[in-house]
């Protein structure tokens, strides 16, 4: 009897445990991975403090646009450099603002200091406030992103 207890308990741990991955993986959060001129920058943010503030993570808002060849370098080089995605992925609900001809998104991104130049980060707490604006131009190496100085950032302001 007490080994039966014992599995019904174990078995009820782990059926509590897929309940919680099950739920986190049917999120409503959509992530923003791609310049969109289309989209709504303004509902892709309160999405976004939404999601971060029901996972305890913080909001990395990535403006920029498909024209821009350095925002095309930092996106590679978050593809190509695992341990960064996971680490980007575990602590930040990341979004992707366009900023182009098409659409300037000038009104949303009046809410933020002034861009001198693109790809801009800028990294909000879960409650949607503003924690720092990071020039990338400062985490350039060569022609490209350097990896240590990515990762240094993120994990300067990861919760």
């Amino acid at each position: 009897m007490r080994l039966f207890l014992i599995l019904l308990v174990i078995a009820l741990s782990a059926g509590g445990a897929a309940a919680q991955d099950d739920a986190a993986a049917r999120s409503p959060y959509s992530p923003v991975a791609r310049f969109d001129p289309a989209r709504n920058a303004a509902a892709d943010i309160d999405a976004a403090i939404a999601e971060a503030g029901r996972t305890g993570k913080r909001v990395l808002l990535d403006v920029g646009g498909d024209w821009c060849i350095w925002c095309k370098r930092l996106d590679s080089l978050i593809a190509r450099e695992t341990g960064l995605r996971e680490f980007l992925e575990a602590h930040y609900v990341e979004v992707k603002i366009n900023y182009s001809r098409e659409n300037k998104n000038e009104e949303v991104l009046s809410r933020y200091p002034k861009i001198k130049g693109y790809p801009h980060l800028f990294v909000l707490d879960a409650d949607g406030s503003l924690l720092h604006s990071q020039e990338t131009g400062e985490l350039e190496k060569g022609k490209g992103h350097d990896p240590e100085k990515v990762r240094a950032f993120l994990e300067a302001w990861a919760p």
